[in-house]
């Protein structure tokens, strides 16, 4: 907030003032407490001054501008801004300058994720399970850079616009309309049947790792607990689970020591479907222990306003029998995904709303850095650095391999870059 206030001398001082409540109720009791006295109010400076950090002068030949975004670049790659930021890493946005595609970055820092039990070796496991993963309803992962001084991993994937956890808890009632769940969720059975043909249990289904690009194709996403299985395996059995509590099947509630992992998979997705269709979970509780109680007696119910067919298949994908939960087979040839629902409510728009400025790349500023003219900074800053500490990890890579002074990885240097403006390119 400015305040202007004449001067004796005619001209007008500006003060900046704090925009808070406590600020504003100060600055009127100043003023109440000087009429009071009668004090004659011509300069300001008397009595502003005495206060301590509420008011501030402000040049009126000083002209403030917003910090200006600089770019970065890894290698081909240009920076953008947080998208998001979890407990170990945080995701930006990310342009590949060669291929002029849109991207997204985790990037995580190896002293954060010795803190969390099993972090790295969850890490480790998530780039090997991606790096052989080519299908349409799963996360593509592009490219790992690691970088050996910050101690950081990139790991550059395809971009997507939101989650359909961000969606659902952008609406009153917590739910899709059935046509568009119903698309949302052949695609899911789309992506598991690819996964568990390659022998890989996600473990960690639910509505906040299924995510959407902007033609609403709906891709898997984090890998971090998955288990790959042996390829001589006679069957899918597991022995551990590390997802989400609210979306664990009966068996691991109850404690058994093996289960079938493509079962887990599968309760998972009933359980995400039952979620984006009624805008409720089949089991709650207080904590994680009675939550896990009402799980494993796999009692739950189904709102009436949900239709036969639906509750139907609700209840094969939620049986606590794993031996007679539904199969992928059961759930793709059910009458309720065959079933073709007309679409007679207005779809929830996916994010970003074609009102909102985020819809633009946030590349955008830093691309202007990267290629304006800066006629006042030294020719010899925009010269190409160059960082030895980054080398690309291949599939077979170890996150301990990395410190191994034997290490046989394959380092390939990446060019960690601010290149030198287009605008003041000089003859030599």
């Amino acid at each position: 907030m400015v305040d202007k206030m004449v001067c004796d001398n005619g001209e007008q001082p500006r003060f900046y003032m704090g925009d808070s409540v406590e600020e504003l109720s100060l600055f009127q009791d100043k003023l109440l407490e000087k009429c009071a006295e009668n004090a004659p109010i011509v300069d300001p400076h008397s009595w502003l001054e005495e206060d301590t950090g509420l008011f501030h002068r402000v040049d009126s030949n000083i002209i403030y501008v917003p910090k200006i975004k600089r770019a970065k670049l890894i290698g081909k790659y240009l920076m953008g801004d947080v998208l998001g930021e979890g407990a170990y890493s945080k995701v930006k946005e990310m342009l590949d300058c060669e291929r002029l595609r849109r991207c997204a970055v985790k990037i995580l820092t190896r002293r954060r994720l010795r803190r969390i039990p099993n972090g790295e070796q969850n890490v480790k496991r998530e780039i090997q399970l991606l790096k052989r993963l080519h299908h349409n309803n799963v996360i593509k992962l592009y490219d790992v850079i690691y970088n050996e001084e910050k101690q950081k991993i990139y790991m550059i994937m395809e971009y997507c616009v939101g989650e359909l956890q961000e969606m659902v808890e952008s609406v009153d009632d917590h739910k899709f309309p059935i046509s568009q769940a119903h698309g949302y969720f052949c695609q899911l059975i789309n992506g598991l049947e690819y996964l568990h043909s390659q022998g890989i249990v996600h473990k960690d289904i639910k509505p906040s790792n299924l995510l959407l690009t902007t033609d609403e194709t709906l891709k898997i996403s984090d890998f971090g607990v998955a288990e790959g299985l042996d390829r001589f395996a006679p069957d899918d059995t597991c022995r551990t689970s590390q997802g989400s509590p609210a979306f664990q099947p009966p068996e691991i509630a109850n404690g058994v020591e093996t289960f079938s992992g493509f079962k887990v998979d599968i309760w998972a997705s009933g359980v995400t479907l039952y979620n984006i269709t009624t805008g409720k979970y089949p089991f709650e509780g207080e904590s994680i222990y009675k939550l896990f109680e009402n799980i494993g007696k796999g009692v739950f119910t189904i709102p009436d306003c949900v239709d036969e067919l639906l509750s139907d298949l609700l209840r094969g994908m939620l049986n606590s029998d794993p031996a007679e939960r539904f199969t992928l087979q059961q759930m793709r040839h059910h009458r309720w995904v065959q079933k073709n629902h007309p679409r007679v409510e207005p779809y929830v728009p996916i994010p970003p709303l074609n009102d909102n400025p985020l819809r633009s790349m946030s590349v955008v500023p830093y691309l202007e850095d990267l290629h304006s003219p800066k006629e006042d900074i030294d020719e010899h800053q925009h010269e190409l650095e160059y960082n030895d500490s980054m080398l690309h990890l291949s599939p077979e890579t170890s996150l301990d391999d990395l410190n191994s002074p034997a290490s046989s990885v394959d380092k390939k240097k990446t060019k960690l870059l601010k290149r030198p403006s287009l605008g003041s390119c000089k003859t030599q």
